[in-house]
């Protein structure tokens, strides 16, 4: 009887664990950001959007936009972003990646060094102030600009980021062809949810793309 129970214990030991290990890994990362609505929703919201030409950048500076804010512990929104968009992902005691893979949607390539990738702003912040965010508090510019909410903030190509700098879809897309749709939806999504504005070209640009998603 004591070899049995013996077992029943391990056994149940075991499972106990598992199930520890479950809750406490939880689901896979996703590996992307929030998905954006379809492009039907897409183009509808794009319709409801004002358009009116981009204002001046006057003022501006990337510091009205407080970030990277932390999230959690010594997490800030950088790391969030590279845990949730990588693989495999190890962090040290101070939350900074220190292996891992990442997938830039943006241009196709995969990285293996955290330095190589940027986290960037689907609508960039300069690109928010020019449509209406030059109105905004310091506190709703933060949260613009830490939002995991939103599909506003993705892991890419460090390069390929910097050479999308401010632009908007009219100015530059993805290299990638096939994401096209995927950016041009999550794009008008952050806008609509933030109600800021399109100019002519931006809009026709977007109409464009959405029409033939």
């Amino acid at each position: 009887m004591s070899s049995v129970y013996a077992r029943r214990t391990a056994v149940a030991a075991g499972l106990a664990a598992l199930v520890g290990t479950l809750v406490l890994s939880g689901p896979a990362a996703q590996a992307a950001p929030p998905t954006p609505p379809d492009a039907a929703t897409a183009r509808t919201y794009l319709s409801q959007l004002t358009v009116k030409p981009e204002g001046s950048m006057d003022g501006y500076s990337r510091a009205r936009f407080p970030h990277w804010i932390t999230q959690s512990g010594q997490c800030n929104t950088r790391e969030v972003v590279l845990k949730r968009d990588g693989q495999d992902v190890q962090q040290d005691a101070k939350c900074a990646a220190v292996s891992g893979t990442w997938f830039s949607p943006y241009d196709g390539a995969t990285w293996h060094d955290a330095q190589d990738v940027d986290i960037d702003h689907i609508v960039p912040l300069a690109q928010a102030w020019r449509s209406g965010a030059n109105t905004w508090t310091t506190a709703q510019r933060q949260a613009f600009a830490n939002d995991l909410t939103h599909s506003q903030l993705i892991a890419v190509t460090d390069r390929v980021n910097q050479a999308k700098g401010d632009k908007d879809p009219a100015q530059w897309m993805p290299p990638l062809k096939s994401y096209a749709c995927t950016y041009a939806q999550m794009w008008v999504s952050v806008k609509h949810e933030y109600a800021l504005t399109v100019d002519s070209a931006e809009k026709d640009a977007l109409t464009r793309i959405l029409g033939g998603c």
